[in-house]
């Protein structure tokens, strides 16, 4: 199991990284953004502090590690977190079914 330490980038991002727009017990992952391979807790904080050209993961690289589990702090790759249900894997800390929802600003969905 790979748990790292990573910095989390955004508006009040508290120790599960959950932020001022998404703070609801369950939303405690943070995403690594492909263009600035900085991790945000939501696309409006990356919109305030990321790099300012916002690209998805392509389908291609769903194999690397992408997403943090803001619980235990262990690292999904894109095709890990799509799969995983709504529970982190290694820690089985519930996520945010919502977060499906927006995985189109993340990640290329299109197939």
């Amino acid at each position: 199991m790979e748990i790292h330490e990573k910095e989390v980038v955004g508006e009040q991002v508290d120790e599960e990284t959950r932020c001022q727009h998404y703070h609801s017990e369950v939303d405690r992952i943070a995403i690594k953004f492909f263009c600035c391979q900085t991790y945000y807790p939501c696309y409006e904080c990356h919109g305030m502090h990321g790099c300012g050209h916002p690209a998805v993961w392509p389908a291609s690289r769903f194999s690397e590690k992408a997403v943090l589990c803001g619980a235990c702090r262990f690292e999904l790759s894109v095709t890990e977190y799509l799969s995983c249900g709504s529970a982190c894997p290694a820690c089985s800390a519930p996520f945010n079914p919502g977060c499906s929802l927006h995985k189109h600003l993340y990640f290329d969905t299109s197939k």
